[in-house]
């Protein structure tokens, strides 16, 4: 028993590991980001529309994970469910600008929901999430997938550049039961990434 939770144990690591590199970003719309030299704020949106959850609809996972829940104690289900969808904005999208811009900061550039006269705007799409799990001994951490979009304010249907991410990984080494931490560190690894990213795409 105590070879089996030591393999297990390493194999968790070893998972962790592997997945720091799993995350995988690249243009798809574009050349550069040189549009945005010169600026100062931009706004940042987010959406969530058509996101399955591992193999299923979100509204699908979400039945069956809540009713999974509820059957272990009454009203449980229902207050995850309530979670996973206020989670976004209490967690995950602070998460990531927080990332973004601590690379950012040193260009002299910020990025926020909250800055609405910014000439433009990036909006974050997750097409995918995988939420992990942990049970002690073995763990996976969450990842998630989607576009990164940007346009001109005012002119949403004008992309001027798309940015594809693929396995964006929550790699907290504080293994936790919480679904909703797991997912926060995939948003937080992807706003470490766009920054560098974006940098690297003479954006600023």
């Amino acid at each position: 028993m105590k070879r089996l939770t030591s393999v297990l144990i390493v194999f968790s690591l070893v998972f962790y590991a592997m997945s720091a590199d799993a995350q995988k970003m690249k243009m798809t719309t574009g050349s550069d980001l040189s549009f945005l030299k010169g600026q100062t704020q931009i706004m940042v949106k987010y959406s969530y529309n058509n996101m399955t959850v591992g193999k299923l609809s979100e509204s699908a996972y979400l039945e069956k994970r809540s009713g999974e829940l509820e059957k272990d104690e009454a009203g449980r289900g229902e207050n995850w469910k309530k979670s996973w969808v206020s989670d976004r904005e209490r967690r995950f999208e602070p998460k990531f600008e927080e990332l973004l811009n601590k690379v950012l900061e040193k260009k002299g550039v910020v990025i926020g929901a909250q800055y609405t006269n910014a000439e433009y705007v990036i909006e974050v799409q997750t097409s995918w999430t995988e939420p992990g799990y942990y049970v002690g001994i073995s763990s996976r951490p969450a990842f998630i997938s989607g576009k990164i979009i940007f346009t001109k304010a005012g002119d949403p249907s004008k992309e001027l550049a798309v940015i594809e991410f693929v396995k964006a990984p929550g790699n907290s080494m504080m293994a936790t039961w919480d679904t909703g931490e797991r997912i926060k560190e995939s948003y937080a690894k992807l706003g470490k990434t766009l920054g560098g990213f974006m940098i690297k795409k003479k954006a600023f």
